[in-house]
């Protein structure tokens, strides 16, 4: 620049363009670079939103739900089990925890239908058949132990049976709910792209708006155009509120993807035992968790609505404010 200043070598640069032209130049790159930068900006926020959404409504509850159906049907087989061992079969009021637990592992199922595009119709009917197999044993053959032992194993067997027994296929459904789980929380590299377009395009609209406010007041002799100044402020706000919103919120995504992970790991019950009761009590600490990592999706919802105004106003500010300066002083002198 051989020694000038940045503002004499550009005043320097741009003397032989006409002031006309040298806005409408500037008009013509806001309205691209607002375009751009509000559009991508909003879609990729959007999309974070939505996440949150989806996590929360349908896929972590069906995380969950598998996952608590899982602990309470091996649980009710325990409660079972320990019956017989103990002798109480014949005792009133002594199948009450293994009916308990029934009673959870469906509700748990039906839940979990109505969050899933999943075909759940083999695993009720595995569960149903299991159901009536292990009560027949503990009420129809209570006093019967040759039929009552056949109608135990005869559970265990739909219970267990590799690969088509009835955990093996919730474990099966609990891999691929999680997998979908995962890759709802994951921001991609389509989305990371989108933000860094978004930024880029922020960065440049800021520069023209200086540049712009530059120029009416060299050129033209105007003082600060209220138009433009507002664009800046709300250009610069809508490249850093969003932002650390998303990345806030996507953090919290990351927690609930890792939760979820806790969740279905702890679900894998070895064996029939008494530490099936602890694993459903961290299960209910940890599903608590997440619920609270989930919240986040209400305060995403209203930035958003708030995203959706400010760029409204970054698009048409700055367009309005040369579009009347050029019109002012120019256009209408042709």
């Amino acid at each position: 620049m051989n020694g000038r200043s940045p503002t004499a070598f550009w005043r320097a640069r741009l003397s032989g363009v006409r002031t006309r032209r040298l806005l409408e130049t500037h008009l013509v790159v806001v309205l691209v670079c607002s375009v751009v930068a509000v559009s991508t900006l909003l879609v990729s926020y959007r999309h974070t939103q939505r996440a949150a959404e989806t996590l929360a409504d349908r896929q972590a509850p069906a995380v969950q739900g598998l996952a608590a159906t899982r602990l309470a049907v091996l649980r009710a087989h325990w409660e079972v089990q320990n019956l017989v061992d103990l002798g109480l079969v014949d005792v009133a009021g002594a199948g009450e925890q293994y009916r308990a637990q029934l009673s959870a592992a469906d509700q748990g199922l039906s839940r979990t239908g109505d969050r899933t595009d999943q075909d759940l119709g083999t695993v009720n009917g595995l569960f149903t058949t299991y159901s009536t197999s292990i009560t027949s044993a503990m009420t129809l053959y209570h006093d019967q132990p040759i039929m009552q032992e056949h109608k135990r194993k005869e559970a265990r067997s739909l219970l267990v049976r590799a690969r088509v027994g009835l955990v093996p296929r919730l474990d099966e459904l609990q891999r691929q709910e999680l997998d979908r789980a995962s890759a709802t929380a994951t921001m991609g590299w389509a989305q990371r792209g989108g933000w860094w377009l978004a930024e880029a395009a922020l960065l440049a609209l800021a520069l023209t708006l200086l540049s712009a406010l530059f120029v009416l007041r060299d050129r033209c002799g105007r003082d600060w155009n209220p138009y433009l100044l507002v664009a800046l402020v709300l250009t610069v706000l809508f490249a850093v509120v969003p932002l650390v919103t998303v990345f806030i919120a996507q953090d919290r995504l990351d927690d609930v993807r890792a939760g979820l992970g806790e969740i279905t790991q702890a679900s894998r019950a070895v064996g029939f035992g008494p530490e099936l009761v602890g694993r459903q009590e961290a299960l209910t600490g940890m599903s608590e968790v997440v619920r609270q990592d989930l919240a986040v999706g209400a305060r995403t919802g209203r930035v958003y609505q708030g995203a959706v105004i400010g760029g409204l106003l970054i698009v048409v500010l700055p367009a309005v404010g040369l579009w009347l300066r050029l019109g002012n002083d120019y256009w209408r002198r042709r």
